[in-house]
């Protein structure tokens, strides 16, 4: 039996990078999938992936960082489906990178924003959604960043670190009502975005490309298996746990 069989899911910023990988891992291994992003173009290529291999998957373009626009992404996957079973909060956007002093403080708080904020209000209306069928699981995307610092990325840095937070905070909150939150933290992997920091800062960004032990980037699909397993019932048993998927890059 596949990992998520018969389960529901949500997955923001699921139009590509680590969202679209869990998207379709969550797919394959037997989960129907509301597909969420901004990027109407890339969120919609995103479910024709999933439909292609077999199966079933919706798109729901939205704009996390509006209250209105994320109850519509849950009522979606609620009305076509009939419930929310598992969710993955991995939108999230660095505005910009650069030393603290030359910072503009729109620039620091769009990031928090965008990563942090954003986060707590779709599991705002995630968690709603499961308390209404006794239970679910939640998984929130970190990044290493959060866990040892990184100069140039201090606003990312620190929204992330808020994300770990209020990823075991909720846990304690929701646990004896059934719904386990857990987060996952990638290390350096080969996406749009950090491919975009690597040009915004070639200084670091070879020493990056070095951060793990095992001397590579990590690939998106990496993340999405660490994810689908904390989504299903194999850990039933874990929540407010923070998980390092970086090829050793923490214990360096």
């Amino acid at each position: 039996m596949a990992l998520l069989e018969n389960k529901i899911g949500i997955v923001t910023g699921a139009g590509q990078g680590i969202g679209r990988a869990i998207a379709l891992s969550y797919a394959r291994e037997g989960a129907s999938v509301v597909v969420a992003d901004f990027n109407e173009e890339s969120g919609n290529e995103t479910a024709a992936l999933i439909n292609g291999e077999g199966g079933s998957a919706i798109f729901v373009a939205g704009d996390v960082s509006k209250e209105a626009s994320v109850q519509a992404m849950v009522a979606t996957a609620v009305d076509t489906y009939g419930r929310l079973d598992i969710a993955c909060n991995s939108a999230a956007v660095s505005r910009g990178s650069g030393p603290i002093h030359e910072f503009e403080r729109e620039v620091f708080d769009q990031t928090l924003e965008m990563c942090l904020t954003n986060t707590w209000l779709c599991m705002k209306h995630e968690i709603t959604a499961m308390l209404e069928t006794g239970g679910g699981a939640i998984v929130n995307i970190s990044s290493n960043a959060s866990l040892r610092g990184q100069a140039y990325n201090t606003a990312y840095a620190a929204a992330k670190g808020g994300v770990n937070i209020l990823t075991r905070s909720s846990a304690a909150e929701y646990g004896a009502q059934g719904i386990r939150i857990n987060a996952v933290s990638p290390g350096v992997i080969r996406t749009p975005g950090v491919e975009k920091y690597f040009e915004e800062q070639p200084k670091i960004a070879e020493g990056l490309k070095k951060a793990a032990v095992m001397n590579r980037l990590g690939e998106p699909g990496e993340i999405a298996e660490a994810v689908s397993f904390l989504s299903s019932d194999r850990a039933s048993f874990i929540t407010g746990q923070l998980l390092s998927v970086d090829g050793g890059g923490a214990v360096r």
